[in-house]
């Protein structure tokens, strides 16, 4: 069986970047090691984790690009879900958050907007796809 476990974001403070999610976005901290450089918060099924810069390069000798806000968003983004998309959008841009794009509604239904998080990671916040 395989299941999926966790997202790591490689940031340079974990405590700033996991007070920066509980407070957008509600999320509980699960833990935060004694080092400070590693860090879990409890979203729902799957975990969003945070790991220090130094120890990402300690994990990956070759080294890693890593996201900053004055660079272009990676090609991957985090997404959460809310009925209210408007309100989390204002929350996370009142926490720091980049607004990227304005809550628009897909042909679908779905209402879709994105942000930047205080390391440059790009967040999606949507409401359900209904189908």
């Amino acid at each position: 069986m395989v299941k999926f476990g966790y997202t790591i974001l490689y940031v340079q403070d974990v405590e700033k970047s996991i007070a920066f999610y509980e407070n957008a976005f509600g999320f509980s901290r699960k833990f935060i090691t004694p080092d400070n450089d590693y860090g879990e918060l409890l979203t729902g099924e799957t975990t969003l984790s945070f790991a220090s810069k130094n120890l990402a390069n300690q994990n990956l000798k070759e080294g890693f690009v890593e996201s900053k806000l004055e660079n272009k968003p990676f090609a991957i983004e985090i997404g959460f879900i809310t009925d209210n998309v408007e309100e989390l959008v204002q929350n996370a841009i009142a926490q720091g958050g980049i607004l990227v794009t304005e809550p628009k509604q897909k042909p679908w239904g779905q209402i879709v907007a994105y942000v930047r998080d205080i390391d440059g990671f790009l967040i999606e916040i949507c409401t359900e796809i209904l189908g």
